[in-house]
């Protein structure tokens, strides 16, 4: 059972393997699962942006859920279901599925299409925690969502789901700053980018839903073990060593509108640590095996530790 000891690190959040007339491609899916946890990943995730919650019909949610789950229970890797949704019934019998089937912990955002209102936000979250059997709870907050939580609304979370452990921060939320992330570390275990390792590491960031883990697990399980033993220096020297990385991507494929999806996909596809395809669903563009040659031609003169798996 995860504790807030435990619910920590890079963990792998994984792109969805499609075929090339968009069905679920479960054998490279698989795969790509079972890679992770042999490479010591500190856990597996799926049904976040990057694993396209929202193009999914529900039994596609439950095929790639139980493949998630019963490959890292085979390999004693924990596994993270996101169960988002527009609203709380499909949520909760996502959350519902995701615990009959052995899940370690469930990730659920606010709905998006309409704002919630204040007063539905706890009961949102208490109710879809029920339907989890009390299961590790996470938030993935989001401005997508159209809010951001305060302080206090995090806190009243963590009372009415005391399973409440780890909050994923976003650009443009309270976790994803300072102060904000320093407070809700005392309570719960924040996740942010690896580029915000550098200055909230010390603020009490506990880790990351990751891509960079699959694109290289050696380089990203390197710099969450600098992080894990305060080594400050270090994490800053491996943030400076990456953020060019960062820097080429938004320049060169920026102006392409990818996805979080198309991006990740085309990192792990580059460094060929994951064998996912690179096509994601409609209509949102994706790359090309011309751009993976682009970014496997950056990786070789200017970071070839990516490519060193």
């Amino acid at each position: 059972m995860l504790t807030r000891d435990t619910f920590v690190g890079p963990w792998a959040g994984l792109p969805v393997a499609w075929t090339d007339d968009d069905r679920f491609d479960e054998e490279t899916y698989r795969g790509d699962v079972v890679r992770c946890c042999e490479a010591r990943m500190p856990g597996v995730y799926t049904g976040g942006t990057t694993g396209e919650f929202y193009a999914m019909e529900f039994d596609e949610f439950q095929s790639v859920a139980r493949a998630t789950v019963e490959e890292c229970q085979i390999r004693d890797t924990p596994a993270m279901i996101g169960c988002s949704s527009t609203y709380t019934l499909g949520v909760v019998r996502r959350a519902e599925y995701a615990a009959s089937i052995g899940a370690d912990a469930i990730q659920v955002a606010l709905p998006f299409w309409m704002e919630v209102g204040d007063a539905q936000v706890v009961r949102f979250f208490e109710e879809v925690s029920r339907a989890a059997d009390g299961l590790a709870f996470s938030i993935y907050e989001t401005t997508r969502a159209k809010v951001a939580l305060s302080l206090d609304q995090h806190r009243a979370i963590r009372d009415a789901v005391p399973s409440y452990m780890m909050v994923k921060a976003n650009a443009g939320t309270i976790g994803a700053t300072p102060n904000g992330c320093e407070e809700l570390a005392k309570f719960v275990n924040v996740f942010v980018g690896e580029g915000l390792w550098g200055s909230l590491g010390p603020r009490g960031a506990r880790g990351c839903c990751s891509s960079v883990v699959y694109w290289n697990p050696r380089v990203c399980l390197e710099m969450w073990h600098e992080l894990d033993r305060q080594d400050w220096a270090a994490v800053e020297k491996s943030h400076e060593r990456i953020k060019p990385l960062f820097e080429f991507l938004d320049t060169e494929f920026g102006p392409k509108e990818f996805t979080d999806t198309a991006f990740d996909r085309m990192g792990g596809v580059a460094s060929g640590f994951l064998k996912t395809s690179l096509r994601s669903r409609a209509p949102y563009p994706f790359a090309t095996e011309e751009d993976v040659a682009t970014l496997r031609q950056w990786y070789k003169r200017y970071f070839p530790a990516m490519l060193e798996l």
